[in-house]
């Protein structure tokens, strides 16, 4: 299809500094979780952006020299020529699709724990590492120090340069090492870098002409400042330092890549606390400040809010990380006229814990993210199907959705049965509470493809019994039933049953779905410690209910500080009233009253309660299965529950390998290059 002509301006090509971007479509830096140890992944990862049409692709964050360790965290590194030649295989990967390749040099200062190198960690005044533990202090650089540093930022800009790479950053955001010395909060100096804003700039400055000086005019030089670091005074704003940065340094790189806050978590942040272009107030004034262009993110997936963004002004390019991990194809399929199937980022930040973890990465919406060199997944591409074959879905969850337009895309005939009146499964009740709603789009991205498709046949308000699916006679029968949350208390730290006297009013979350709330204020036991627990106390406080949150763990909702969200959620919960009971765990339940213990030291506190809300663990919806006398195949949360991601991924995976050769189905995995050991360096004295 031609591309709707309101769209042009977004594919116009955009100069900066002596290298031309092809388009105005930016994959800003992002971390992928691979890092030096995966390098092919990367590659490919990289690769298929460039060829799903991102005009400019970068790198995740590359350190230039050994005192920025982030172990066991995966990055890149520029230190040798041995890191050249794997970086030069990504340059090469996207530089084939005809795109723009960025690399992101950094030091992490006193955000680097440098747990592989065991070199003492730097920053512009001595304090606590931010990895805090075994008493380790930073160390405060002194003049020689800050020489050596400059060295290292040529050193691996010219390294960067012989890799290949047309765009090379000054990384001044997230709290890293030159934003340390911006920042009065990190820089306490009274030499000539600290004290007056010159001062704190200079280090800043000398590293864009550093930089500048080494790559002369083959590459741009970029820099990524955090605008704002949302600290308030005496800290870097948006109306203080941050804009006097741009007033003082504005026209010395070709480009500023415009990023918020001091910690990725205000940079990415999820749906549930920010809107689509929610960057917007702080690159604006950065464009009014110089004429070089402005990028910026703020997971932009509607074309229409890009091209508000550049005809208003705001930015040149239009930044993306997330939105490029959902839809690597994003930029392809506006520019083909397939905006009705782009693959929209939610905001669950999945993508982030896999960082925070240390794993490589994963989407919720892209099932393929991670696996283009690992399994050979195109996220637009499938192989056809084997033989004529029916099979039939049971379940029109996220694993069922998936499963049947992947098997539909490769040419099977699917029926989909699904027992409610609409698809969607789990996804129709967790994105209406409170900041989820864009968790929809999983189904509505997958229903609107799935009507197009003419060999794929759903059917709602169509429950089916193990008769049923005998006499249907399918080839193939995929039983996508979900799951329930459990009654008994058993969830991550309780791993028995807990005694709940008959006459007590408790509750799951799949009794506050399906009914109206009961009277009565609540006390919700959390031993799930993902995003449910805190979102329906979010809701119910909204409701006007006082609500007591108790949990095994030391924090609300713990496991969001692996999508950069804990912060976020339990600041919101205790400013609408959260009563909180930490490190405490379920012993027994009495009619409205239960016992809970201490983690730690055994201590019992007891609590009253009108309504017990229990967000512990899930148990499949396997009924169905385990009466079944044929063969059948569980998929997401009817084999094991888990995230809405992992889901996805059951169900695409299923269809990639059904009726494929078990033998062709391993897993490639990247391996360290082996040296021969001298023996006699280890043998004794």
């Amino acid at each position: 299809m031609p591309r709707n002509p309101h769209y042009d301006i977004l594919f116009e090509p955009v100069q900066i500094g002596p290298v031309t971007a092809p388009n105005r479509f930016y994959q800003t830096p992002h971390a992928t979780g691979m890092g030096n140890m995966r390098p092919n992944s990367s590659a490919a990862l990289r690769a298929t952006k460039a060829a799903g049409g991102w005009g400019v692709v970068c790198t995740e964050y590359c350190s230039i020299h050994p005192s920025a360790d982030e172990t066991p965290y995966a990055y890149l590194s520029l230190w040798d020529d041995e890191d050249l030649e794997q970086l030069a295989l990504t340059c090469d990967a996207i530089h084939r699709q005809g795109s723009l390749a960025g690399v992101e040099l950094w030091h992490g200062g006193s955000h680097s724990n440098n747990r592989g190198t065991r070199l003492p960690p730097l920053a512009p005044t001595g304090c606590s590492t931010i990895f805090t533990g075994a008493g380790q202090q930073v160390r405060e650089m002194d003049t020689s120090d800050i020489a050596a540093l400059r060295r290292w930022q040529r050193d691996a800009a010219l390294r960067a340069q012989q890799a290949g790479f047309d765009i090379i950053y000054v990384y001044a955001g997230h709290d890293y090492l030159p934003f340390q010395f911006l920042s009065p909060l990190t820089n306490r100096r009274t030499d000539e870098y600290g004290g007056s804003f010159e001062n704190r700039a200079r280090l800043l400055r000398e590293m864009i002409e550093d930089t500048r000086e080494v790559v002369g005019d083959r590459c741009a030089v970029a820099v990524r400042l955090a605008i704002d670091e949302l600290h308030g005074a005496p800290g870097i704003s948006a109306d203080g330092d941050g804009r006097r940065v741009i007033e003082y340094l504005g026209e010395l790189p070709d480009l500023w890549d415009i990023a918020l806050g001091g910690s990725l978590g205000n940079d990415s942040c999820s749906a549930r606390f920010a809107a689509e272009g929610y960057q917007e107030p702080y690159a604006g004034v950065v464009k009014q400040l110089t004429s070089k262009p402005v990028v910026s993110v703020g997971r932009f997936t509607s074309p229409d809010t890009m091209v508000g963004q550049v005809r208003r002004g705001v930015q040149d390019f239009i930044g993306a990380a997330r939105p490029s991990i959902a839809d690597p194809f994003l930029p392809w399929k506006i520019d083909h006229g397939h905006e009705d199937q782009i693959r929209e980022c939610i905001g669950c930040n999945i993508c982030r814990s896999a960082n925070n973890e240390g794993a490589p990465l994963r989407c919720t919406q892209n099932p393929t993210m991670g696996e283009e060199w690992r399994r050979g997944w195109h996220p637009e591409k499938i192989a056809p199907a084997r033989r004529d074959a029916s099979i039939l879905v049971v379940g029109g969850g996220p694993a069922g959705l998936e499963a049947s337009l992947a098997l539909g895309r490769r040419g099977y005939r699917v029926t989909l049965a699904e027992a409610g009146d609409e698809l969607g499964g789990r996804l129709l009740l967790e994105s209406t509470l409170p900041g989820l709603a864009n968790w929809i789009r999983v189904r509505d991205y997958r229903s609107h493809l799935l009507a197009q498709m003419g060999r794929i046949d759903v059917y709602l308000q169509s429950p089916l019994a193990a008769a049923d699916l005998v006499e249907f006679d399918a080839d193939a029968i995929v039983l996508a039933t979900g799951s329930r949350w459990r009654r008994d208390g058993v969830g991550t730290h309780g791993r028995q049953p807990v005694p709940v006297e008959s006459s007590a009013r408790v509750l799951t979350p799949n009794d506050l779905f399906a009914d109206e709330l009961p009277p009565g204020d609540f006390v919700i036991y959390d031993d799930d410690h993902y995003f449910m627990a805190g979102a329906l106390a979010e809701m119910l406080l909204q409701a006007g209910r006082r609500v007591t949150y108790l949990t095994p763990a030391s924090s609300v909702s713990s496991w969001t500080a692996m999508t950069d969200e804990q912060d976020f959620i339990q600041r919101r919960l205790l400013q609408l009233g959260l009563a909180t009971g930490f490190n405490r765990r379920l012993e027994r339940v009495e009619r409205e009253r239960l016992f809970s213990c201490c983690t730690y030291s055994g201590e019992v506190f007891d609590y009253d309660f009108d309504n017990l809300l229990l967000v512990t663990g899930r148990l499949p919806n396997d009924e169905l299965f385990r009466q079944l006398s044929i063969d059948a195949t569980r998929i997401g949360d009817c084999f094991v529950p888990s995230s809405i991601a992992d889901a996805v991924y059951a169900g695409h995976r299923l269809a990639r390998e059904f009726d494929e050769d078990p033998a062709t189905l391993v897993a490639k995995r990247e391996r360290a290059r082996l040296q021969q050991l001298d023996l006699d360096e280890v043998a004794m004295p």
